[in-house]
C-alpha cells in the first residue's frame, strides 16, 4: 500500500496563491468525488482513497493507493485536477506543491496535526480541521482503511505531543497573536470598538481572548443573523446584518474577519467612506480568512493597519531554548508514530500473500481429501490411504522451499538454506546454513 500527501502551505505558497485553492467544509464530499473520476477506474476494492485538508495556512491532499507504482501514477492527474480548482496550469502550480511519499508522507502528517508544521506553532485549531477533513473524506466514499489509520494515528501521536511536551505552553494561536498585535496599536484596549465579521470557531476564539480585555464595545456581522445573535450573546457582543456593515464600519476601532465567503467581503471604497467618517482616525484590520475577506488594496491606505494571517507569523515569539527542547521531544514522539504507522503499512502489504497461501493450502487439502475419500469408498485400508494423504500434503508443502534449494548457489543457497531453516524448524536449534547439503547429498 501506497501513501501519498501532495499540496502547499504557507511556506511554499503565497498567501493570494493559497486563497484559490481553499475549500470550504460543505465543498469537500463533492470535491473528492471530482477528483476521484479523474484516476484511472479500478475494482473498488483497488480503488484509491483520498482525503483533503484545507485550512488557511494549507492544501493538502492525502491518497492511498494499491501499491507505489498505482500510487505515483495518481500524482499527475491530482495535481491537474488540483490546478484546474485554482484556475492555473498545473506546470505553474508544480512550483508551490510538494509530494510527500511512505514515510515521509506519514511525517508531514503527524508533524501537521501536532501542529509543528503550523505557521503558529503548536496551534490546536488543526486538529479540528483535519477532522473535518476525515468528515469530508467519508461522507464522499473516499476514506478507506489505510487513510483512516493515517488520521487516527495522527490524533493519537498530537495527543501525546501535547500532553508530554510544552508545545502547547509555547505556542500563541492565531487569535491571542490578533489580540497582541492590537494592544501594540492601541494604548488601552478597554477603550476600543471592535468588530467581528463571520461567525465561525476562529472568530469565536478570537472573540473569547478580545472578551477578556474588555473592549468598550464589541459587536458581530453575520450573513446569517441568527448564528451570529447566538454567537455574539455569549459575549454580550450586538449582532448585525452583514448587509449593514458598509454604514456601520467607520464604527469601529478594530475589524477582525474570517469568513468562508470565495470573494473579499470589505472593498477599498467602503474602507474609505469609513476613514472620512471617522475624520482620519486610524483602524486595526486583520484578515484571517483565506480567500481574503478584505480587498488586499485597502493596505496602502492611510491610517489602515491592516494584517493578513501570513503577517501574524512575526507576532508571534517563543523562548528560543525552550521552544527547541520541545520541538525535539515532538520529533522523537513524531518519529515512533512514523516507525509505528510504517510497520502496519508492511503488514497490510502482506495480506495479499497470506490470502494467497491459505488459498492454495485450500485447494492441496480439498484435492488431498477427495482423493483419500475415493480410495476410501473403494475399500482400501484406512491407515495407509491416512498415509498417503499426510505424505501427499507434506510433499505439496515442502515441494517449494526444497526446489528453491536445490536450484541456488553460493550466497544465495547460504541465504535460502537460512530462511528455510527459519520457516520449517523453527523449533529446532540445528542451523542448515552451516550445514549445506554436498552435491552427493539427497535433498
Amino acid at each position: 500500500m501506497s501513501v501519498l500527501a501532495l499540496g502547499l502551505n504557507h511556506t511554499t505558497a503565497p498567501l493570494d496563491v493559497r486563497g484559490r485553492f481553499a475549500f470550504p467544509p460543505e465543498q469537500l464530499p463533492p470535491a473528492l468525488r471530482a477528483l476521484c473520476a479523474q484516476w484511472p477506474q479500478r475494482q473498488p476494492r483497488h480503488a484509491p482513497e483520498a482525503a483533503i485538508l484545507s485550512t488557511c495556512n494549507r492544501t493538502e491532499l492525502y491518497v492511498a493507493a494499491g501499491n507505489d507504482h498505482a500510487g505515483r501514477e495518481l500524482v499527475r492527474p491530482a495535481i491537474d485536477w488540483l490546478a484546474a480548482q485554482g484556475g492555473i496550469e498545473g506546470g505553474k502550480l508544480l512550483a508551490h506543491t510538494y509530494v510527500l511519499e511512505g514515510r515521509e508522507a506519514a511525517r508531514h502528517a503527524f508533524r501537521v496535526a501536532s501542529g509543528l508544521d503550523s505557521m503558529v506553532l503548536g496551534e490546536p485549531q488543526i486538529l479540528g480541521q483535519m477532522k473535518e477533513a476525515v468528515r469530508g473524506a467519508n461522507e464522499a466514499g473516499t476514506l478507506g482503511t489505510t487513510l483512516h489509520q493515517l488520521f487516527q494515528r495522527s490524533f493519537s501521536v498530537a495527543k501525546e505531543v501535547r500532553s508530554s511536551t510544552e508545545i502547547g505552553a509555547h505556542s500563541i494561536s492565531m487569535a491571542a497573536a490578533t489580540v497582541r498585535l492590537a494592544s501594540q496599536i492601541f494604548e488601552d484596549l478597554q477603550q476600543t470598538k471592535v468588530l467581528f465579521v463571520g461567525a465561525g470557531e476562529m472568530i469565536e476564539l478570537v472573540a473569547t481572548h478580545f472578551a477578556a480585555r474588555q473592549p468598550r464595545q464589541m459587536a458581530l456581522a453575520n450573513r446569517t443573523l441568527e448564528r451570529g445573535e447566538r454567537l455574539a450573546s455569549r459575549f454580550g457582543a450586538q449582532a448585525i446584518r452583514l448587509a449593514d456593515l458598509p454604514a456601520r464600519l467607520h464604527e469601529f476601532d478594530a475589524v477582525i474577519s474570517c469568513t468562508a465567503s470565495t470573494l473579499p467581503i470589505i472593498g477599498l471604497g467602503a474602507v474609505e467612506r469609513a476613514l472620512k467618517a471617522r475624520r482620519r482616525r486610524p483602524m486595526f484590520m486583520v484578515d484571517l480568512a483565506v480567500p481574503r475577506d478584505i480587498e488586499p488594496e485597502v493596505a496602502r491606505l492611510s491610517d489602515i493597519y491592516l494584517y493578513t494571517v501570513d503577517d501574524l507569523t512575526q507576532v508571534v515569539q517563543t523562548a528560543g531554548e525552550k521552544r527547541q527542547a520541545a520541538v525535539a521531544q515532538a520529533e522523537a514522539i513524531i518519529d515512533a508514530g512514523v516507525q509505528s504507522f510504517s510497520h502496519w503499512l508492511d503488514q497490510r502489504a502482506s495480506v495479499p500473500l497470506i490470502q494467497a497461501l491459505n488459498s492454495q493450502a485450500d485447494e492441496w487439502r480439498a484435492a488431498e481429501l477427495a482423493r483419500a475419500r475415493k480410495l476410501l469408498a473403494r475399500g482400501d485400508d484406512v491407515d495407509a490411504v491416512m498415509e498417503a494423504l499426510s505424505r501427499a500434503l507434506t510433499q505439496k508443502m515442502m515441494h517449494g522451499a526444497l526446489a528453491e534449494l536445490r536450484a541456488s548457489e553460493g550466497e544465495t543457497r547460504h541465504a535460502t538454506a537460512e530462511w528455510v531453516s527459519r520457516l520449517f524448524l523453527r523449533q529446532s536449534t540445528r542451523n542448515l546454513a552451516a550445514d549445506e547439503p554436498g552435491p552427493g547429498d539427497k535433498l
